[in-house]
C-alpha cells in the first residue's frame, strides 16, 4: 500500500491533469457554455458591436466589486457593506458636484469630489476592519450592521440636504474634465476602429457604429490585474492565502494578520468607490439605491469563480470567468426578449450551489484533503 502511494506521488501529471486541478477550471467551462449558448440564442446580436459594448459594461461593473470581495474572502472574511458603500460614494460625489465642496470650500471638480469621497470610504473600510480584528466578531455580522448603517445614513442625510435620494441632470463633466473622462468616458477605441476598417461595425448609414468601450472596462482590467499580481507574485499574496487558510498558524509564522484584514476591507471600499465613480461620471446621475444587492452579486461571482467561503483558496482568473458568466446571463434578457428576466435569479441560484460543491471537490483534489 505504501509502495503504491509513493508511486502515485512520484507519477508525473499530464498538462490536461494540471489544468483540471486549477481552481478556476469549473467557472471557465461554464463561461464557454454560456457564451456559445447566448451567441446561438440571440442570433449573434449579443456579440455585435453594440451588444459587446453593453455586455462588457455590466460584466466590468460586476468584476470590479467581485475582485474586492474575492480577495477578502480568500483571507477568510466577508463584506456585506459593499452595496451600501456604492450608494454612499455615488451620492457623495454627486452632491459635491451639484452643491460644491463641504464647509463652503468652493466648487468641486470631478477629481476633488472623487478623492474626498475615496478618503471617506477608505476611512469607513478601516473602521470596519478594526472592529472585526479588535473585537473578534464575525465580519458577516459587523458588515451586515454597516450595510444598514450606511444605507440609512445615506438616505437620511441626502434627503435632508438634497430633498431627495436621487440626483440627476448633472452637467456632462466628461466634456471638460480629463478626470471625468477617464472614469466615465470611452476606452479602447482602436478595437472598434479596426473592426470598422475591416468592414464591420457599421450603422444603417454605413458609418462607424460604436466608438469604444465604457471606461469601467479599463478600470476592471487594472484592478483585476493588480490583484492577480499581488496574489500570485508577492509576499502580501502569500500572507492573504495564509490568513484565510489558518490565521493562528499564519500569525505564529510572523504574518501581520490584522493588518492584512484591515487593508483588504479598505480594498473592498476602494472597489465600491470606483464602481460608483464610473457610474456617476458615465450617466451624470446618482441614486442612494444604486448598489442595492450588489454585495450579494459580488460574493456570488467570487464563489462561482472558485473562491471558497471558508477562505484560503481562490483565484482572480476564476473571478474574471465568473463575472463574464453572470454578466452575460444578467444581460441575456435584452437580447432574447422571450426569456423572463426572473430566470436569471434561478440560474444564479443553481450555479452558485453547484459551484460550492465543485469548489470543495477541486480543493480536496489539490490539497489532498478528505
Amino acid at each position: 500500500m505504501a509502495d503504491r502511494s509513493e508511486a502515485n506521488r512520484l507519477q508525473q501529471e499530464t498538462a490536461f491533469q494540471k489544468i483540471l486541478r486549477r481552481p478556476e477550471i469549473g467557472s471557465f467551462v461554464v463561461m464557454i457554455i454560456i457564451i456559445v449558448a447566448l451567441a446561438i440564442a440571440s442570433d449573434g446580436k449579443a456579440f455585435n458591436p453594440l451588444g459587446l459594448k453593453n455586455n462588457i459594461a455590466i460584466i466590468a461593473q460586476y468584476g470590479i466589486i467581485a475582485t474586492g470581495a474575492a480577495v477578502l474572502m480568500i483571507a477568510g472574511e466577508f463584506d456585506l457593506s459593499i452595496g451600501s458603500m456604492i450608494g454612499f460614494a455615488g451620492m457623495s460625489m454627486a452632491m459635491m458636484l451639484k452643491w460644491g465642496l463641504p464647509f463652503g470650500l468652493g466648487e468641486a471638480t470631478p477629481a476633488a469630489a472623487f478623492f474626498i469621497t475615496l478618503a471617506m470610504t477608505l476611512g469607513i473600510g478601516w473602521v470596519i476592519g478594526m472592529i472585526v480584528v479588535r473585537s473578534g466578531l464575525s465580519s458577516f455580522i459587523v458588515t451586515l450592521a454597516f450595510l444598514f448603517f450606511l444605507r440609512g445614513v445615506t438616505e437620511v442625510c441626502f434627503r435632508l440636504i438634497n430633498q431627495s435620494t436621487q440626483i440627476s441632470g448633472l452637467q456632462d463633466f466628461k466634456l471638460e474634465s480629463w478626470f471625468a473622462d477617464i472614469m466615465g468616458g470611452e476606452v479602447f477605441g482602436w478595437f472598434y476602429d479596426i473592426w470598422f476598417a475591416l468592414g464591420g461595425n457599421l450603422n444603417r448609414n454605413g458609418e462607424q457604429w460604436v466608438h469604444g468601450f465604457d471606461a469601467r472596462f479599463f478600470w476592471w482590467i487594472v484592478i483585476a490585474g493588480v490583484a492577480y499580481f499581488v496574489l500570485s507574485r508577492t509576499q502580501i499574496g502569500n500572507w492573504i492565502y495564509a490568513t484565510g487558510d489558518n490565521k493562528d498558524a499564519a500569525r505564529a509564522n510572523g504574518v501581520p494578520v490584522d493588518k492584512v484584514k484591515v487593508g483588504l476591507f479598505m480594498f473592498t471600499a476602494f472597489c465600491a468607490t470606483m464602481f460608483a465613480a464610473c457610474q456617476v461620471y458615465d450617466t451624470n446621475t446618482s441614486d442612494a439605491a444604486k448598489g442595492n444587492l450588489m454585495e450579494l452579486f459580488a460574493i456570488a461571482i467570487a464563489v462561482v469563480g472558485g473562491t471558497l467561503m471558508t477562505g484560503g483558496f481562490g483565484s482572480i482568473l476564476g473571478v474574471v470567468f465568473g463575472a463574464i458568466t453572470v454578466g452575460l446571463v444578467a444581460n441575456a434578457v435584452f437580447f432574447i426578449p422571450a426569456i423572463d428576466g426572473a430566470w436569471f435569479r434561478v440560474f444564479l441560484g443553481g450555479i452558485l450551489l453547484a459551484a460550492v460543491f465543485a469548489n470543495e471537490r477541486i480543493r480536496k483534489r489539490i490539497t489532498g484533503g478528505i
